[in-house]
């Protein structure tokens, strides 16, 4: 299997998509979402645009439901049984960066989470988090779960407003490097994705090639 890394969130709605993009772009990855719940807004449509390249490094997702709620229960609701066991992984050259849905423990089926898929399949992990009233709660509860399951953290991406006492416990506590710090972009577009991933290039190369 291509070498993958997974980008998990501190709960849904944390930024995953717009992280994958830039780390996407920065490192010269491919991208894929195994499973997309809801189909007005696909993730996977959104990083093709804003990928240089994007046609050729996106990737279709295994499964797409037409419900945008937790895939457990969009599978149910279509008749979809998902088995991330068997799913048919892209073929590519580059390193895969693998989007889950929702949180670290957010369901992927009936009977498992998120992390389960992504120790399943022995991937290390990009955490993305946001600074909020709660938010160190959520991200070292996050990497409670994920050293429990022995997922390797390979850092964080703080997405958004920047709070240095927040981001500076969760470090030191944490002991996990933050890797990269995305803002909220007032204009979303190749090109902004571009020239921000470049200021990230060097130093999240240097974490990729650290994981070979």
């Amino acid at each position: 299997m291509t070498k993958s890394i997974a980008i998990l969130g501190i709960h849904t709605g944390i930024g995953k998509t717009i992280t994958a993009a830039v780390l996407a772009e920065a490192m010269n990855t491919d991208y894929w979402k195994p499973v997309q719940a809801g189909t007005d807004e696909r993730d996977s449509v959104v990083v093709k645009q804003l990928l240089t390249d994007g046609a050729k490094r996106v990737h279709d997702e295994a499964i797409v439901l037409s419900q945008p709620m937790s895939p457990h229960a969009a599978a149910v609701i279509d008749g979809v049984d998902i088995d991330y066991t068997k799913f048919v992984w892209p073929t590519t050259s580059r390193t895969l960066l693998v989007e889950t849905a929702g949180g670290i423990l957010s369901p992927m089926t009936g009977n498992s989470t998120m992390a389960d898929f992504v120790a399943y399949h022995n991937m290390p992990a990009i955490l993305v988090a946001q600074n909020y009233l709660g938010s160190i709660n959520h991200t070292l509860l996050s990497i409670e779960v994920l050293k429990s399951r022995g997922i390797r953290l390979l850092g964080i991406v703080m997405n958004g407003d920047a709070n240095e006492s927040s981001e500076t416990f969760i470090e030191q506590y944490s002991k996990t490097p933050i890797i990269a710090r995305i803002p909220h972009f007032g204009k979303l577009d190749n090109e902004t994705i571009s020239i921000y991933a470049a200021t990230l290039k060097e130093s999240l190369l240097n974490i990729l090639y650290a994981d070979n």
